[in-house]
Parts: C-alpha cells; sequence; structure tokens
C-alpha cells in the first residue's frame, strides 16, 4: 500500500492519489519497517518546538508500508523532525533530517531502538 501526502507550507495535508503539482526540495519517501502499524505521523521543522498535525489523518501505515510525503514549493526549512506512534501513543522520534539531501526515509525498530536509515 502506497500512500501519497503533501505538506505544504500552511501546515494542511492533503492525501492524494497522483502529483498534486506541490515539488518541494524536502520531498521524501517514508517506509514503515518497525514492525507495528503507525497511527500517527508527525513531521515538523527542526527549529519548531510544535510537533504539528498528525498528517496520517484518519489513515494508518501499516508494517511494510510506505508513503509520500511532499512539501510545497514555497518550504525552506531544511532540517525536520519526525516523530510516530503507535495505537497505544507510544512515541518515537528523529530529530535533524536534512530533507534537502534525503529522498528515503526507513523506519526500523531492533531489539527496542529505533533506527532510521536514509538515502
Amino acid at each position: 500500500m502506497k500512500k501519497l501526502l503533501t505538506f505544504c507550507f500552511s501546515a494542511v495535508v492533503v492525501l492524494a492519489n497522483t502529483n498534486t503539482g506541490f515539488a518541494g526540495d524536502q520531498d521524501f519517501t517514508v517506509v514503515n519497517k518497525t514492525g507495528v502499524e503507525i497511527h500517527a505521523l508527525y513531521v515538523s521543522p527542526a527549529d519548531k518546538k510544535d510537533g504539528g498535525d498528525d498528517i496520517l489523518g484518519q489513515e494508518t501505515l501499516a508494517d511494510g508500508a510506505s508513503a509520500e510525503i511532499e512539501f510545497d514549493a514555497e518550504e525552506e526549512a531544511a532540517k525536520w523532525d519526525l516523530r510516530i506512534e503507535d495505537k497505544e501513543g507510544t512515541s518515537i522520534e528523529w530529530s535533524d533530517l536534512d530533507l534537502t539531501e534525503i529522498s528515503k526515509v526507513t523506519l526500523n525498530l531492533a531489539d527496542g531502538k529505533p533506527t532510521a536509515n536514509v538515502e
């Protein structure tokens, strides 16, 4: 199951099945290899304290699934924090991801330790 999520400058997220015309340097694919279903996904500029809104909305991201995250072309921030939550609300965060240099983030959880492989 592959999803396309658009993260707009105004922090509005739109689920879409086709390219919406937005294209930012921070666009990336997130791949869930954590072994659990992700119930919430937050992507926010690293210099902001607020994690923003759950960009999955009513959706979830199954283990093994991926989602395309697209940013508005006007977005200028390079470093971003990514946080996920499972259905119990347990969260894991990855900080200071330079999304201008990353096209894919694969989230892993092995022996209770979260890791993120980036390409």
